[in-house]
């Protein structure tokens, strides 16, 4: 083998290094993933059943309940368009209200939203852009609750 071919085989042996560690770190990447979701694009069907997602938008007035054992609560998460939802089995944060900004992570059935995690808005001045888009969307429909697919 000739110093030319040497140095190509090494060069092409490093691409394809190179190649396979890209590939991992992108497939690694999309694994994590969470993607964000309105309640309105959960009910038009943009989530399948069975997928982790986020949603977010403000505590439905009036929805959240409380369950005997303390530690599960039933609530819906709205975005003033449509109300989805929501179960949660954990302590809630300090700054979750009806009417406040949460976001919650779980899964989606196609009937209700069972969340893993439930994270509130901590000050007056944080919405995520998406669920502050759909609030401004729907602010002059009144909310639905959505309990069939």
């Amino acid at each position: 083998m000739t110093a030319r071919q040497s140095r190509f085989a090494w060069l092409a042996a490093g691409l394809v290094v190179v190649g396979l560690m890209s590939f991992f770190v992108v497939q690694a990447l999309r694994a994590n993933m969470v993607f964000f979701y309105t309640p309105t694009e959960v009910q038009a069907g943009s989530v399948e059943a069975g997928q982790y997602i986020r949603i977010g938008g403000l505590v439905s007035a009036g929805s959240l309940q409380r369950q005997p054992d303390g530690v599960t609560v039933h609530f819906a998460i709205t975005d003033n368009g449509v109300a989805l939802p929501v179960s949660y089995r954990g302590i809630l944060p300090d700054l979750f209200q009806e009417g406040k900004g949460a976001v919650a992570q779980g899964y989606w059935d196609g009937k209700r939203f069972t969340a893993s995690e439930v994270l509130a808005k901590h000050d007056e001045n944080y919405m995520p852009a998406e669920a502050q888009e759909a609030l401004n969307r729907h602010a002059d429909r009144g909310a639905t609750l959505v309990t069939e697919r």
